[in-house]
């Protein structure tokens, strides 16, 4: 006889598959424009938002999403000096980050939290608050980028050109980075820290070499990011595996197979 699911599980996979639709945009433009390090410097900072949201007992979603989006701020600040190489600075401001917020979580946290939770994520303990922001938060976020994605892809194809058409890089890649604070934030909880990134850039890498245009590449980056969530809770539930890891395996998975068929039709 059918089991219908436990709700925990209704709201992993609504909040899993929202996030893959959300993130797959952004990945794009963050491989397009090789803002890896930028996005791990934010997931960093989320450990400091954990540690404030627990000091002063408010909302550990918000206090991470204000932390990231500080920390967005602080790199667009650290983008306009000329002293060090951007790179440089951002080996600063991410190794300074994870080393404060493991400092700070150590010190405000209580004896029911367990920091591994934060660093690895724990889909399956998504609340009815985490639904909202999500959904909320993603619905504004899908509104910016489309505002915002012809300008962001032509600054990722060639800068200069898009600068002297009339496109504002400072304004643009300030704006990019404020939405990528938010989407890593929120998507922590799913999974975690130290594998956020790869939620946003692995389905992008998947979906490269079977694209075209701009566009078709992050349609295609949502809906590998979509199947590769469903296949991977249903490989944590089945496996009794954690569920951010099982969902990174089975994107990795996709793009490893996208890879290989692009390389040989290429040779």
């Amino acid at each position: 006889m059918f089991s219908w699911p436990e709700p925990f599980i209704w709201r992993a996979l609504l909040a899993a598959v929202g996030l893959a639709v959300i993130a797959a945009p952004l990945g794009c433009i963050v491989v397009w424009r090789r803002m890896s390090y930028v996005g791990e410097t934010l997931a960093q900072a989320g450990l400091l938002g954990v540690a404030l949201g627990l000091a002063l007992k408010v909302d550990l979603t918000l206090a991470v999403v204000l932390a990231a989006v500080a920390a967005a701020g602080l790199l667009t600040l650290l983008g306009r000096q000329h002293l060090v190489s951007l790179d440089s600075a951002l080996g600063l401001t991410h190794h300074a980050t994870l080393a404060l917020g493991i400092a700070a979580i150590a010190l405000a946290k209580g004896p029911g939290i367990d920091l591994m939770s934060y660093l690895f994520g724990d889909v399956f303990a998504v609340t009815r608050s985490d639904l909202v922001w999500v959904y909320v938060g993603g619905a504004a976020v899908l509104a910016m980028i489309f505002y915002l994605w012809e300008p962001l892809v032509r600054l990722s194809l060639h800068e200069d050109l898009a600068t002297a058409e009339g496109v504002d890089p400072k304004l643009t890649r300030a704006a990019f980075d404020l939405l990528l604070a938010v989407v890593i934030a929120v998507a922590m909880k799913v999974v975690g820290i130290l594998l956020v990134m790869a939620f946003l850039v692995v389905p992008a890498v998947a979906a490269r070499p079977l694209s075209t245009t701009p566009e078709r590449m992050a349609l295609l980056a949502a809906a590998i990011a979509v199947i590769s969530t469903i296949f991977g809770l249903w490989l944590s539930l089945s496996s009794d595996l954690p569920g951010g890891p099982s969902i990174v395996i089975a994107m990795c998975t996709v793009a490893a197979i996208s890879l290989l068929a692009g390389s040989r039709r290429q040779g």
